[in-house]
């Protein structure tokens, strides 16, 4: 189970990354609503990035709050993040490629069903197709 974990660990940090590159000015809180983890999660997760100097902080200088900050990547981070975006992708295309897969083998079985028990429900076997 590392395996898994240190995948939902790196997704996570991806999605953080990618996040801050596209809105710099997103609250912990807001990070955490989106990415689906806790603000505690979140704010570890931020610390890492910044002791790894992938993210700095910056005044968010449009902001009535001076205290508000922007997540700013580096240029490391910047790196890190193309990094992270070939493997997430990599993932993913195996994973729909599984589920394509599972897909098909489920219609030829409903087909198979239909032809045989004369099971005539099959509005699903509509899914997908054009």
């Amino acid at each position: 189970m590392v395996g898994q974990r240190s995948k939902l660990q790196e997704d996570t940090r991806f999605r953080i990354l990618r996040l801050l590159q596209q809105n710099p000015e997103m609250s912990q809180r807001e990070l955490a609503e989106v990415v689906g983890i806790s603000v505690g999660s979140t704010h570890y997760i931020l610390n890492a990035l910044v002791e790894k100097g992938l993210i700095k902080f910056g005044n968010f200088t449009a902001s009535k709050d001076k205290r508000r900050y922007a997540y700013v990547l580096t240029p490391d981070g910047l790196s890190e993040k193309a990094r992270l975006t070939l493997r997430f992708l990599r993932r993913k295309m195996v994973e729909y490629d599984a589920l394509k897969e599972e897909i098909s083998e489920l219609k030829s079985e409903l087909e198979i069903q239909r032809s045989e028990e004369g099971f005539d429900g099959l509005e699903i076997l509509q899914l997908g197709r054009k």
